[in-house]
C-alpha cells in the first residue's frame, strides 16, 4: 500500500483531536466525525475531515484509496505499560489462584516475578525474541500501534541488559513503536534474599551499576520501580527514581497495587511521567494527582486475571481531574493479554469508564504518559498515521463485544501491519 493514501468512507472517524491531556468532562470528547476521511501524505496525517471536504481536496484525486464500507476508524491504541520480554507462561500458578492462593502466598513459595526470573535467565536471547515477536504480531492484530516495555524478569546486570537490547532490536525489527523502560526494582532477586544488607546491595547494584549502563548504552527512556509490600519501599524507590532522573531516564511508578504505600505521592513529587494500578489509594492520593500532571494508569486486566473485587477508583480519579490512561499490563502471571478491546470493556464494566473515556484513556492520554503526545494518540494533521479500523458501526461496540476482536485494519504510520482475513464463505464447504 502507497505511503500516500486516503481513508474514506467511515461512519464514525474517531480523532480525538483537541486539549491534551484529557481531564474530567473532556475525557469524553473523543471528537467524532461522521462519515469521515482522512488524507495521509509519507505516513504523516495531512488533513482530517468529513468524506465530502476531505475527497474534494485536489491531492486526494492522485492518491491510493482505502474505502472502509462503514466501519469505525480511530487511533491505534498506546499501550503504555506491559512486560513483553518473558520466557514462558505462569499457567500452574493460574491454577493455584483458583484454588484460593494468593498473589502474595504465591511469591512466597519462590513463585511469582522470581519464577519469571529463573525462566528468563536461563532462555536464549532468540527464544525471548522469537516469543516477543508473536506477541507484538497480536498487540498489532488488536488495534495496537505503540506499547511500552518493562524489563524486570533478570534482575542481574546481564538479564536486565539483555532485555533492554532485545527492546532495541525489536523497534528496528517489527512495525510498532516500544517505548523502552527500565524495572530493574521490579523486586529484589533470590541471590540477595535473606542475607543481610541484601536488598541495600541490590540498590547499590542498580543505582552505580545498572542505571549508568543503560543510560550509557540508550537503552530506555525511562526508569520505573515496583512499590509496594515485598518489593520496594519508598524510600529505596526515591533513590532508584532519583538515580534514573540524574541519567535522563524519566520516572514511572507501580504504586498501591497490594497495599497503600505511598508511592503515589512519591510519584507526583518526583514529577513522574506515570503511576501505574492504584487500587489502593486513597483521597489524598486522588488529590495529589489531580493536581500534577502525573498519568493514573489503571490496569483492569490484572484485577480480573486474579479474581480481585477491587478495581482502581476510575471514577473518582476522573471526577477529581486526574489524568487516566489504561494499559493492559501484558505479563505472563497478572495479565495475559495483548487485548486493549478487552481492557475497554473491563474499564466500562468493571471502572465505570463510558466508551469514549475509556477509547480517549487508551489513546491521546497514554500517548501523554508516555511522551509521544505531539505526534500519536490523536488523528490530526501533522501525526503519524496511526490508525486502527474496527468492523462495527458504533465506536460503543469495541468494548461492548467483550473478548471478540473486531478490528479489521491496523496501520502504522499510514502502512497495513494488520488486516483481518477474508472469509471463506459460510458455511464451509467440501470439509469430508
Amino acid at each position: 500500500m502507497s505511503s500516500n493514501l486516503l481513508i474514506t468512507g467511515a461512519s464514525q472517524l474517531l480523532t480525538v483531536r483537541g486539549r491534551v491531556p484529557r481531564r474530567k468532562k473532556f475525557l469524553s470528547d473523543v471528537g467524532l466525525i461522521r462519515d469521515g476521511a482522512l488524507l495521509i501524505r509519507d505516513g504523516v496525517i495531512a488533513a482530517v475531515g468529513t468524506r465530502l471536504a476531505i475527497e474534494s481536496l485536489p491531492e486526494s484525486r492522485s492518491v491510493e484509496k482505502l474505502e472502509v464500507g462503514g466501519r469505525v476508524v480511530l487511533p491505534g491504541f498506546v499501550d503504555s505499560h506491559t512486560h513483553l520480554i518473558h520466557a514462558a507462561s505462569r499457567v500452574e500458578e493460574y491454577e493455584l489462584k483458583i484454588r484460593g492462593a494468593s498473589y502474595e502466598e504465591i511469591a512466597r513459595k519462590g513463585g511469582g516475578i522470581l519464577n519469571s526470573v529463573k525462566k528468563l535467565r536461563a532462555a536464549t536471547s532468540e527464544n525471548l525474541k522469537k516469543r516477543a515477536h508473536a506477541a507484538l504480531r497480536e498487540f498489532a492484530e488488536h488495534g495496537t500501534t505503540t506499547l511500552e516495555a518493562k524489563s524486570g524478569y533478570g534482575l542481574n546486570v546481564a538479564s536486565e541488559l539483555k532485555i533492554l537490547r532485545l527492546h532495541k532490536e525489536l523497534s528496528a525489527e517489527q512495525p510498532l513503536e516500544i517505548a523502552s523502560t527500565f524495572l530493574g526494582a521490579h523486586v529484589v532477586p533470590a541471590e540477595y534474599r535473606g542475607k543481610r544488607g541484601g536488598a541495600e546491595q541490590y540498590v547499590a547494584l542498580l543505582t552505580d551499576k545498572l542505571i549508568p549502563e543503560v543510560a550509557a548504552e540508550q537503552l530506555a527512556e525511562f526508569c520505573d520501580v515496583f512499590c509496594d509490600r515485598g518489593a520496594f519501599s519508598r524510600n529505596e524507590a526515591k533513590k532508584i527514581l532519583e538515580a534514573g532522573k540524574q541519567r535522563g531516564l524519566a520516572s514511572r511508578l507501580h504504586a498501591e497495587q497490594l497495599t497503600r504505600s505511598g508511592a503515589t505521592q512519591l510519584a507526583v513529587r518526583l514529577g513522574a511521567a506515570s503511576c501505574d494500578h492504584l487500587e489502593q489509594v486513597n483521597k489524598a492520593d486522588i488529590r495529589a494527582l489531580a493536581k500534577s500532571n502525573t498519568v493514573a494508569t489503571l490496569l483492569p486486566g490484572c484485577d480480573f486475571h486474579l479474581g480481585l473485587r477491587k478495581y482502581a477508583p476510575a471514577r473518582e480519579l476522573i471526577e477529581a481531574g486526574a489524568i487516566v490512561a489504561l494499559a493492559t499490563d501484558y505479563n505472563p502471571g497478572t495479565s495475559p493479554t495483548m487485548s486493549m478491546p478487552m481492557i475497554l470493556s473491563l474499564a466500562c464494566a468493571q471502572l465505570r469508564m463510558s466508551p469514549a473515556e475509556a477509547i480517549a484513556a487508551a489513546t491521546i492520554n497514554a500517548a501523554y504518559s508516555l511522551l509521544r503526545d505531539h505526534k500519536i494518540g490523536s488523528l490530526e494533521a501533522g501525526k503519524q498515521a496511526d490508525i486502527a479500523i474496527f468492523d462495527v458501526d458504533d465506536y460503543r461496540e469495541i468494548p461492548y463485544y467483550f473478548g471478540v476482536n473486531k478490528c479489521w485494519m491496523t496501520l502504522k504510520k499510514g502502512q497495513p501491519v494488520f488486516q483481518k482475513a477474508h472469509a471463506s464463505g459460510w458455511p464451509l464447504k467440501n470439509l469430508l
